[in-house]
């Protein structure tokens, strides 16, 4: 009797047991259906849940996990314009965040320790874009924390990782210095932080808690389909760094039966330079592209689109979704500059475009006051994330690609197409002007409807028929798109 109920008990415990993996199986493959990922038909942009989808946002912080107050209320803000899109830095740079570790009383760090408040923040967060569909670009290493101070909390000399600043290690142990007195650079710095791993210094006292440090963050953000992971904030360090982190990063996603999509963000504004190109030619390592920097002084005028295109031939071979999670404000080129790119950045054929945070302002209340470094989601960039929004859900802009080639009596910056040929066609006018689309169907009727950016919806619609060279003009200055459309009802 006493075998048969220890038999019978093994026998449950071993169905409840494959009940448990079998959930849990399928739990992982939903997971995985639903997950951001390029788009198979044209991996040239993003899918998620699905269904492909062209990111814009804009938001008043580049940390907005450590930013609870206020949180849901900005990301409600954000939707209920049609921003589906955000940057979030692991970062401690402000007033009122908090740091990843515990201190004690004394002030200072145990990096065996992690300060709950942190991670129930970034928890909080992860849950909250989730809910309301909005795709997360994280960014695991904010290296502005990392050198000289920087607004109210960020730099070395806050960090807990600094030698002076915690209880687990010295400066001659750790081979870390206290002191940092130069910002990030494009070129590699000497910094040893940034070169604890076995291809540089192999550096294992300080390597071992920046395993656990990236281990907390995924141990969080692998539980959510909506994630894409950038390693740095715009590195000028070496290479080695990043390409250890993102094989790191990946193979935890692997142990878990998880595919993600990993980035690395250079500080170079020269995006066609050598250490971009290192990106560019790994699509294995590198799954997207981060080209933000091509939003700065660089990437002025009808340069900013060409870089883009150069982008999308580069990476030809192995295509891949291209992000601009950083469109710089009136300080990298003029406010009109900035919502100008924003059209580019959709017209040159890539996946994604935020406007930058304005200037770092830590009050909540001033997040609208300046659009220096960016616009964020001041009411103007409300309205340009608005009416890209209106335009990608209309267009079916996964199945075009940027066709200047088909404009004529076109001047430099004037227009930039999409198109689909024979099907549909988009236009993008940055300050009014009128071009010659060359048009398949000659004779057929197509659907039109123009939107002003600054308008948020859209105005005059109409019917058209096309011609070789149909004659489209927009209908005031400002920045004006078309989409026309074949047999679409409006």
């Amino acid at each position: 009797m006493f075998k048969s109920l220890i038999k019978y008990l093994t026998l449950t415990f071993i169905f409840m047991i494959g009940c448990i993996s079998s959930q849990n199986q399928d739990d992982l493959s939903a997971l995985q259906d639903d997950a951001i990922k390029p788009f198979p038909e044209n991996p040239y942009y993003w899918q998620y849940k699905g269904e492909p989808i062209w990111l814009v946002g804009g938001s008043w912080q580049d940390n907005l996990f450590n930013h609870p107050n206020g949180l849901e209320e900005h990301l409600d803000r954000m939707v209920s314009v049609g921003a589906n899109y955000v940057r979030n830095v692991m970062s401690h740079r402000n007033v009122g965040n908090v740091f990843a570790y515990e201190q004690d009383d004394n002030g200072l760090f145990h990096l065996d320790r992690f300060n709950d408040e942190y991670w129930d923040r970034f928890e909080h967060f992860l849950k909250l874009t989730y809910d309301r569909d909005i795709i997360v670009q994280l960014e695991i290493w904010a290296t502005w924390d990392h050198y000289e101070d920087h607004q109210s909390l960020g730099g070395w000399s806050f960090h807990p990782f600094n030698p002076e600043n915690n209880t687990t290690y010295d400066a001659e142990t750790s081979k870390l210095p206290v002191e940092v007195d130069y910002p990030p650079q494009t070129n590699p710095t000497d910094h040893p932080f940034f070169r604890t791993v076995p291809e540089l210094d192999n550096n294992q006292v300080v390597l071992n808690f920046q395993q656990e440090y990236v281990n907390k963050i995924l141990s969080y953000s692998l539980e959510y389909p909506h994630i894409l992971y950038t390693m740095n904030n715009e590195t000028g360090e070496e290479v080695e760094w990043g390409d250890y982190w993102a094989d790191y990063v990946r193979a935890k996603a692997n142990e878990k039966g998880l595919t993600i999509q990993i980035t690395d963000m250079r500080r170079n504004e020269n995006i066609r330079s050598d250490d971009h190109g290192y990106i560019l030619d790994q699509p294995e390592r590198y799954t997207f592209l981060d080209i933000s920097q091509n939003n700065a002084f660089s990437g002025i005028g009808e340069q900013h689109y060409h870089n883009i295109l150069y982008i999308r031939e580069r990476i030809s071979d192995h295509p891949r979704p291209i992000n601009n999670n950083k469109n710089y404000g009136a300080a990298r080129g003029g406010e009109e500059e900035s919502v100008t790119r924003m059209g580019r950045i959709l017209f040159g054929g890539a996946a994604s475009a935020r406007f930058h945070r304005p200037h770092p302002y830590e009050d909540p209340a001033y997040f609208e006051a300046k659009s220096d470094f960016g616009l964020g989601l001041s009411p103007r960039a409300q309205k340009v994330i608005q009416s890209i929004s209106k335009v990608t859900e209309v267009l079916e802009f996964e199945k075009t690609e940027p066709r200047n080639d088909l404009l004529s009596n076109r001047a430099e910056n004037e227009a930039y197409l999409l198109a689909e040929p024979g099907v549909q066609y988009a236009v993008y006018f940055p300050a009014g002007g009128t071009v010659n689309v060359e048009m398949e169907s000659t004779g057929s009727d197509y659907q039109y409807r123009w939107i002003n950016l600054d308008e948020g919806d859209w105005s005059e619609s109409g019917t058209l028929t096309a011609s070789d060279q149909t004659e489209i003009s927009a209908p005031d200055s400002g920045h004006w798109i078309i989409v026309l459309q074949i047999e679409q009802d409006l």
